[in-house]
């Protein structure tokens, strides 16, 4: 497993954007899938986006595309989620997560999760 810590969260306001970060321990994120994963208060934790290790493919849940981009800089291990015109419905707890396989999982390793709010 890969050890991940998430980054940026915060509050917004409707329109507003942010960019979280996903710091990948040393040496180890190079040949894993990437993933963002959200859980609003009372729902189940939900796709969000994924790139691949080579970063040349990438996914978005549709509720996010054209507001969201991932990317990672494999030099810094570590993944970003840019996202733009933020809406009060994307408030959640934001997890960035790890495979060994695909950009469809399976997540085997977790970050501990970092809140964005958007006021509306």
């Amino acid at each position: 497993q890969v050890q991940l810590v998430e980054s940026g969260g915060g509050l917004v306001q409707a329109g507003g954007s942010l960019r979280l970060s996903c710091a990948a321990s040393a040496h180890t994120s190079r040949r894993y899938a990437m993933g963002w994963f959200r859980q609003a208060p009372g729902k189940g934790r939900e796709f969000v986006s994924a790139i691949s290790w080579t970063g040349y493919t990438t996914n978005y849940a549709d509720s996010v595309k054209g507001r969201f981009t991932i990317s990672r800089d494999s030099a810094k291990n570590t993944v970003y989620l840019q996202m733009n015109s933020l809406l009060p419905e994307d408030t959640a707890v934001y997890y960035c997560a790890a495979s060994e396989i695909s950009v469809r999982g399976p997540w085997t390793s977790w970050g501990q999760g970092t809140q964005v709010t958007v006021s509306s």
